[in-house]
């Protein structure tokens, strides 16, 4: 009989934790922290540049890891989270596949999730600017959670045609798509995003996301609602949430 061909991918982590972002904010997931990403935002602070190694949780939620050789093996990383859910049956919501940009091993995925989305529900956090790879995973994914990425944030140019062809691509499967906005975001900058978001007819929540620095936002009150009421004015399904994992000290 022929050897089955490993399904191996460069991983950052593997991980339990409340989802701290967007609609489900409070739910517990299994992280799975994918290495690469094809950007490079101002206000990124997740590392993303795959090692020889990456970190396991030894339990879920116990802050402490032993370390596996990458490319991990997927189809034994599944065992373990296996042995997760009957250590904590309920605990865990879904599996959310981050990154970096975990469309960039879409290939990948697509011969792991249909074995994986069987057993967990699956939450995608993405960047919202590769629909094609989106496609070869999309039947197995329950929840898309998309960045918007704009040049005043980011500091590169926004790919605005491939965010409008993400998000028609996504279809229903869009839970929210998130704008991070700090203290030189203005007030033109978020009307433009709720226009773009509502001309797509998504249907779904603009998450307004405050930048943050050692914990604490970094945008004041004051600032947050007026940007907030702009966009609501042109886009009503617009919630300001701030990033949670960073206020209760939890990765």
């Amino acid at each position: 009989m022929p050897l089955t061909s490993p399904i191996e991918a460069d991983l950052i982590e593997v991980f339990s934790s409340i989802q701290g972002e967007g609609v489900l904010i409070g739910c517990r997931q299994v992280f799975v922290r994918f290495a690469d990403c094809n950007l490079n935002c101002a206000y990124c602070d997740t590392p993303f540049h795959a090692g020889a190694e990456f970190a396991v949780e030894t339990a879920p939620g116990s802050g402490r890891s032993r370390q596996r050789a990458n490319p991990a093996d997927l189809q034994a990383l599944e065992e373990t989270l296996q042995e997760w859910q009957a250590e904590a049956p309920g605990l865990h919501h879904s599996l959310c596949l981050t990154g970096g940009e975990p469309l960039l091993h879409a290939d990948i995925l697509a011969q792991w999730l249909p074995s994986v989305s069987a057993k967990w529900p699956i939450y995608l956090e993405t960047n919202g600017t590769l629909p094609r790879e989106l496609a070869k995973i999309l039947p197995w994914v329950t929840w898309v959670s998309m960045d918007l990425k704009t040049d005043e944030t980011t500091g590169q140019p926004t790919d605005w045609t491939a965010h409008a062809e993400f998000i028609k691509a996504a279809g229903q499967k869009l839970c929210h798509v998130k704008l991070v906005i700090g203290e030189q975001t203005s007030i033109a900058h978020v009307r433009q995003a709720a226009e773009f978001v509502g001309a797509q007819q998504a249907g779904c929540p603009l998450i307004l996301q405050p930048c943050m620095a050692k914990g604490k936002i970094t945008v004041n009150g004051a600032t947050l609602l007026e940007l907030q009421a702009a966009a609501s004015a042109i886009y009503p399904e617009t919630r300001l949430v701030p990033q949670v994992h960073p206020l209760l000290e939890i990765a």
